[in-house]
């Protein structure tokens, strides 16, 4: 397991560099004596590993900027992709606070070895009003367009999905899979969301993709208050949840299945380039206490059986089966 035994650690994502493999997480000093205070002073670390198990802390990645800024409260989630032209870029969310609270937008910073990062000026990317709810709208308690997630497409354009909230709909129901696109990783559009509100969720947090056992699987968080009413009536707890694609290859959050309960947050899958073998991670939440905990685990079976999503100790019962 990856812990600082100074800071809170939790939200993460990876990069392989072929002979590294990357960690980058948000971390908060405990100072704060309040693990809920984290938020508003998040940085983005670092660590690199050869194994996926044994991390060793390097210098951090990001730090928020000087107000006024798109990013002057804290730098949040994101992901690392590698261009065409071998240069890395890091998409991540930036928090500000205004007088109506916190608005999240999407920036992006370069790097050529994955340790000096560069900011480019931002935001990149903001919520478009014509699809997506602001927090003028006075529905919700942030406006929610964060924790972007870029992947190439098989056409060979670059596609971020981004955890949004629809205009429309119930308002504790208006989660949706947010999506833009680019030719070239420097110019982006903003499209309507891949899915519709309803689905049960007031927010899909860390939207990422994964290809386990030849099926095209999408992950997500949601916390229990953030549930829409009809899912908290039937006692479903928060967690990690997941989407097998359908024939036609897109996601329906109508179909997620929770994968793990409250005590796991923040599920990613991240290919052993050795074995060829895909892990599942997650940063611990909650004790069964209810006290946060922190951390990232060590890597975890996943596999996929009839069509459903196992990871941990149901993986492997399910793989000797």
């Amino acid at each position: 397991m990856f812990s600082l035994p100074d800071s809170y650690v939790w939200d993460f994502w990876f990069a392989d560099d072929g002979d590294q493999y990357h960690l980058f997480f948000l971390y908060a000093s405990k100072a704060l004596q309040n693990p809920d205070a984290r938020h508003h002073r998040a940085s983005i670390g670092h660590a690199v590993s050869r194994d996926l198990r044994s991390w060793s802390r390097i210098e951090d990645a990001l730090v928020r900027s000087d107000a006024p800024a798109f990013d002057d409260v804290a730098t949040w989630t994101g992901c690392v992709v590698r261009g065409d032209d071998g240069s890395w870029h890091m998409f991540y969310t930036g928090a500000t606070l205004t007088p109506l609270g916190n608005v999240q937008s999407v920036g992006v910073a370069t790097s050529d070895d994955l340790t000096t990062w560069h900011k480019k000026p931002g935001p990149l990317l903001e919520a478009d009003p014509r699809w997506y709810e602001l927090l003028s709208d006075g529905t919700w308690h942030d406006q929610a367009f964060r924790d972007p997630f870029v992947y190439k497409q098989e056409d060979g354009t670059w596609r971020m999905l981004i955890t949004a909230r629809s205009n429309h709909g119930a308002p504790d129901d208006r989660g949706v899979i947010a999506t833009a696109t680019s030719d070239d990783l420097e110019h982006w559009t903003v499209h309507p969301p891949l899915s519709e509100p309803g689905a049960g969720f007031g927010q899909l947090e860390v939207l990422n993709t994964a290809e386990i056992d030849g099926r095209s699987v999408l992950f997500f968080s949601c916390l229990a208050s953030d549930l829409a009413a009809g899912r908290q009536e039937t006692g479903t707890t928060g967690g990690v949840w997941a989407i097998i694609a359908g024939p036609d290859g897109t996601w329906d959050p109508r179909a997620a299945q929770q994968v793990s309960e409250h005590d796991l947050y923040v599920g990613r899958v991240l290919t052993d380039r050795s074995t060829g073998s895909a892990w599942f991670f997650a940063f611990r939440n909650t004790a069964p206490s209810g006290e946060w905990i922190g951390g990232i685990t060590d890597p975890m079976p996943v596999t996929v059986v009839d069509g459903r999503v196992q990871i941990g100790e149901a993986a492997l019962v399910a793989l000797a089966g």
